[in-house]
């Protein structure tokens, strides 16, 4: 028999859609359920990609008799985190206040049919092990806790709720004054918690941390400040050499099980690989690396191979592809890893012998399997160069045995069953990756990159705009679910890099609706910043304002400085207050957990130093040339090239026809514009103090 979950979209839910567990979709069928007959709810929050998911799936969710005791005592809710991360954030919070440790996925809470959780943690195997309880005798003690304690758990459930709310900022009637301060102290925490030899921050598991390395970017191509750069660009060059990265197929996997990058969790995430294509980008520019170029171009192959559609339903009856999906499974054919990793007998056969003598050395077949004590996970093992001399020939010769041998590799490989791929398009990861390949395409002059993005956004238009209102998923031909915070500032940002690579007046319209939506539907007007949901959103227990990064920037912070660049291009004042308003509520946050809040610096960093916008106009033709002449000036000067067809613009880009030039450029800091320059080279010249 079917459970309740056979009419979802998630891939997530509809791998459990054959369990014995009698599933239901949080909504409001489930909850008058638990309400009507005063049952707990068990609630399990997982994602399709979630390793440790299938593992729980496998040994408690498929077992009959696990199912039973499920059935008998709880209304059982699924929920998938990626579609709702409004549910999973208060439930990964509410799990730290009851046990004062992290969460993670699978998320299993019980909760009172009023969906306050009493108990709860992540994965639970059946039966007892390595110290953690077993399922199947947990839950009749919890079921009868629920029926004997509930005058207890009704007490903690309030008190849990005054703790949410307590986690709130409060406004502050005077606003601060914004200093560099913050900034400074991030720089230090961020010093402190670098890993010297193999980069990267803190101890493993070491997750990428983008955020975290765009900031030390940031304050390289702001100050000139050497040590950020080399925290970044050594982290990214030993990531870019880890098993971490795919060495055949590109894209980089969740985060790595050791200090070294060496072994992955080997799900890849469109979330991570979006604003790491940005990240290794411009530290291309700062650097010249070469690597790095390389990382670009391959990663943006992977995500136009395998993760972006190619044709999808319209609302029109239609089709139209360009939204990109949202995971690769780290595991196939149950196994995790199995599609990446090699028998060094395997990679000798495919290869010719002079190719092997190249390929072992380099990734590392000369030493210990390095997975499971009888796999090889590939990673640079030795330079090109040093390599080349060992053996006696060329850089040039070796470099192209490395990429026949890789060649040959990549279509062995593609003959394995791959890892499941989770098809739901999500609107807020999705303005992840246009923002990467956008910036990506303009900074190599890579025209199918900027289009990879602008069918996306073409796709996000159709599909997921309703309305004037955005939706947060869609899949199999059905867009559902009230947007969040995420979706709309993660899309706005990426537009603002996507018009940069190629201006189109549709996407600055999209723009200016999202930014008005942003505050007319998720704004604290009386206390300042964002709220995740809307005000019209299904009312859940807690409604949060998150400041903090996790592995997606914060929704604040992005909002913040997406809206402080908007409205200094259009001269739209409402934005920068709004902006202001929310650097002025996290202020204290930013100050005493300056590292956790890398995105809303970036915000305070425009608010103390207003962003320089080049605006150009001209013929098309023209206008290419310049265009290409700045593509390699910092990252955070925003360049807008508007052709002179162009009519009905809004007043601030509305520049005057070019006369006695081909082109015509504007230069302003905030409120500032200089004269019009109609000299390339004065141009360059200005652009590069900055």
């Amino acid at each position: 028999m079917l459970n309740h979950l056979s009419g979802e979209t998630s891939p997530y839910l509809l791998q459990h859609v054959n369990n014995p567990v009698d599933w239901y979709p949080w909504g409001e069928e489930a909850l008058a359920l638990a309400r009507a007959q005063n049952r707990p709810i068990l609630l399990s929050i997982g994602y399709s990609a979630c390793h440790w998911c299938h593992v729980m799936a496998h040994e408690c969710f498929e077992d009959a008799q696990v199912a039973m005791v499920m059935n008998q005592h709880f209304v059982n809710i699924k929920v998938d985190r990626e579609e709702r991360p409004d549910i999973d954030q208060i439930y990964q919070i509410a799990l730290y206040i009851l046990t004062r440790r992290n969460g993670g996925w699978p998320l299993t809470l019980f909760l009172t049919p009023d969906q306050k959780p009493f108990f709860g943690g992540t994965y639970f195997p059946k039966a007892p092990r390595h110290g953690l309880p077993g399922f199947l005798d947990l839950l009749p003690r919890v079921a009868e806790a629920y029926q004997v304690r509930g005058e207890q758990i009704e007490r903690q459930g309030e008190s849990l709720l005054k703790s949410l709310a307590n986690m709130l900022p409060s406004g502050n009637p005077e606003a601060p004054a914004f200093s560099e301060q913050p900034l400074d102290q991030a720089l230090a925490e961020l010093e402190n918690r670098f890993d010297s030899v193999n980069g990267g921050f803190g101890d493993p598991p070491k997750f990428l941390h983008p955020t975290e390395l765009e900031f030390c970017l940031r304050r390289y191509f702001a100050a000139g400040n050497a040590q950020t750069l080399h925290m970044a660009s050594h982290t990214l060059q030993k990531m870019a050499e880890g098993g971490i990265h795919d060495q055949l197929g590109g894209g980089f996997c969740r985060y790595s099980t050791d200090e070294y990058w060496h072994i992955p969790h080997f799900e890849k995430m469109l979330y991570d690989n979006g604003p790491l294509l940005r990240l290794y980008a411009d530290a291309w520019l700062a650097t010249r690396n070469p690597l790095f170029e390389q990382v670009v171009e391959e990663t943006a192959a992977w995500v136009m191979r395998e993760i972006q559609s190619q044709g999808e339903n319209g609302t029109g009856g239609g089709t139209i592809g360009g939204g990109y999906y949202s995971t690769l499974d780290a595991d196939s054919e149950n196994e995790e890893g199995k599609f990446y990793v090699w028998d060094r007998d395997e990679v000798a056969q495919t290869v010719s012998p002079e190719e092997y003598a190249v390929v072992a050395p380099y990734y590392g077949l000369l030493d210990n399997p390095n997975f499971e004590h009888k796999y090889w996970n590939l990673e640079i093992a030795q330079p090109l160069a040093a390599l080349a001399v060992n053996a006696g020939i060329s850089q040039e010769e070796a470099q192209q045995r490395l990429e026949s041998a890789r060649s040959k590799l990549f279509r062995k490989r593609e003959l394995r069953v791959h890892p499941g791929r989770d098809e739901k398009i999500l609107t807020s990861w999705n303005g992840l990756m246009i923002k990467g390949m956008a910036r990506c395409g303009r900074v190599f002059e890579r025209d199918d990159w900027v289009q990879s993005a602008t069918r996306s956004v073409d796709f996000i238009r159709s599909t997921l705009w309703r309305d004037n209102r955005l939706l947060a998923t869609y899949k199999d031909g059905k867009a559902h679910l009230n947007a969040y915070l995420d979706d709309y500032a993660f899309l706005l940002d990426g537009l603002l890099e996507l018009m940069q690579a190629e201006f189109r007046q549709a996407d600055l319209e999209f723009a200016v609706a999202l930014a008005e939506v942003l505050l007319e539907q998720f704004e604290d007007k009386q206390a300042g910043g964002f709220f995740f949901t809307s005000h019209d959103h299904e009312k859940l227990i807690y409604r949060p304002k998150p400041a903090h990064d996790n592995a997606t920037p914060s929704g604040n912070g992005v909002a913040a400085h997406a809206l402080q660049r908007l409205g200094h291009l259009l001269g739209e004042f409402r934005y920068l207050q709004a902006a202001e308003r929310t650097l002025g509520l996290f202020y204290p946050a930013i100050s005493h957990y300056a590292s956790s809040c890398c995105s809303l610096l970036t915000a305070l960093e425009l608010s103390l130093t207003p962003p320089q916008i080049v605006i150009l106009r001209g013929q098309r033709h023209a206008l290419a040339e310049w265009k290409n002449a700045l593509r390699c000036i910092s990252p955070y000067t925003l360049v807008f090239a508007l052709p002179l067809e162009l009519v009905g613009l809004p007043p601030s880009l509305n520049k005057p026809v070019a006369t006695s030039s081909a082109v015509n450029a504007w230069v302003c800091h905030g409120v500032k514009c200089l004269p019009e320059i109609s000299d390339l080279q004065q141009l360059l010249s200005i652009c590069e103090m900055r």
